[in-house]
């Protein structure tokens, strides 16, 4: 199944998780509508998500849906999981993994990605402050909520919104 949105000249940027029902379909939701503010990007980028072991046709888990929903009016209600698609991947301009293990799984798989590929967290990061030899590698992860109360959702969903506040900043040139 294939993740790509056929749109000459826009970058996909291809968020990816383990079932792509709770972390990286709210990436995909939050980074679609905040670029949406940026004039100078939102026709220039665009967002789409999968998972590394997703069961393709999935919902988005109700956590995910209700807390975008409340949070920030984002609907994800549409939002059927995808596997990881290498002929979709090939063509993004950046896969943005949830945690390091996610990263290394897809590097050893298709190392022909590997200069795409980054944890959001990592790819973010104030290279000045923040060089990636001092950080353990948990601190690049994002923890998954599944399974988890509305609050670890909700969680999830405010650390994911930092970093896709920061990401559309550098994808901007302002950091």
């Amino acid at each position: 199944m294939s993740v790509s949105k056929e749109v000459a000249g826009v970058k996909q940027i291809l968020f990816v998780c383990t079932g792509n029902t709770c972390r990286s379909c709210m990436a995909e939701g939050l980074f679609n509508t905040l670029i949406q503010k940026h004039p100078t990007l939102k026709e220039e980028f665009y967002a789409i998500s999968a998972g590394i072991s997703a069961t393709n046709g999935e919902t988005a888990s109700y956590h995910a849906r209700k807390v975008l929903k409340d949070e920030w009016c984002i609907d994800i209600s549409h939002h059927c999981a995808k596997t990881f698609d290498l002929s979709a991947a090939a063509d993004v301009f950046l896969v943005l993994t949830m945690t390091m293990t996610h990263k290394k799984n897809l590097v050893t798989r298709f190392p022909n990605l590997s200069a795409k590929i980054f944890t959001l967290k990592e790819y973010v990061m104030d290279s000045v402050n923040n060089r990636y030899d001092d950080l353990e590698e948990c601190s690049l992860d994002i923890q998954d909520p599944y399974g988890g109360s509305y609050d670890i959702y909700k969680e999830c969903a405010i650390m994911l919104k930092d970093a896709i506040d920061k990401l559309i900043l550098k994808l901007d040139g302002k950091c």
